[in-house]
């Protein structure tokens, strides 16, 4: 009987193995070579699934938005408005080693996206994610208005640009300091905001 192979899986165990030369040594040693010997293949099967670097970066890029927007789609909306939002914010956040693997990408790929001349592989992927949590922080604010919950007088549009800004400050501090910004200060942090919008 012929071996069935996973094609999907095998494009994410390689994804994976980019990430983690990413993290390890950056970006710019993410050669096919490095990430075929951290995936413990030949840079020929590499080649079979990726023909050309940037097909592997889009992916690897495009597998960090899809693992989010899967967690975020398995978020059981009970409870509170206010506690489902904090719910889903925890997923974009930098709170385990999943998900600080996921920023670290994130954050790589951001900052060669910058270097970039012109609108590259990168620098699409970057500005798509980065729509992608607005569009977010857009839905949870909205659904606290719809909701009633705001205070009144608070401006809709600054309050998601706030919300976005701390999202991205908090994350950050917690990937670069992550003895002081802990999981428990970053949720702390996170509810407080959130509460102090709420009439």
């Amino acid at each position: 009987m012929p071996k069935i192979v996973d094609h999907a899986a095998r494009r994410e165990e390689i994804a994976e193995a980019l990430w983690r030369v990413v993290r390890r040594d950056g970006i710019r040693a993410a050669s096919v070579r490095t990430i075929a010997a951290e995936a413990g293949w030949s840079a020929g099967a590499v080649r079979y699934y990726f023909p050309d670097q940037d097909g592997l970066l889009s992916f690897a890029m495009d597998l960090v938005s899809r693992r989010v927007t899967e967690r975020i789609g398995a978020i059981a909306p009970k409870g509170s408005v206010p506690n489902i939002v904090l719910r889903y914010l925890d997923e974009v956040l930098p709170l385990d080693a999943e998900r600080r693997a996921e920023f670290d990408i994130w954050l790589a790929f951001m900052a060669q996206a910058q270097a970039e001349t012109g609108a590259g592989t990168l620098h699409t992927h970057t500005e798509t994610v980065h729509n992608q949590l607005r569009e977010l922080c857009t839905s949870l604010i909205r659904a606290l208005a719809d909701e009633g919950l705001l205070k009144d007088g608070l401006d809709v549009r600054r309050e998601v640009e706030r919300l976005h800004a701390l999202l991205d400050g908090l994350a950050l501090h917690a990937a670069i300091q992550p003895e002081r910004t802990t999981p428990t200060r970053v949720r702390q942090l996170m509810r407080h905001h959130i509460e102090s919008l709420l009439a």
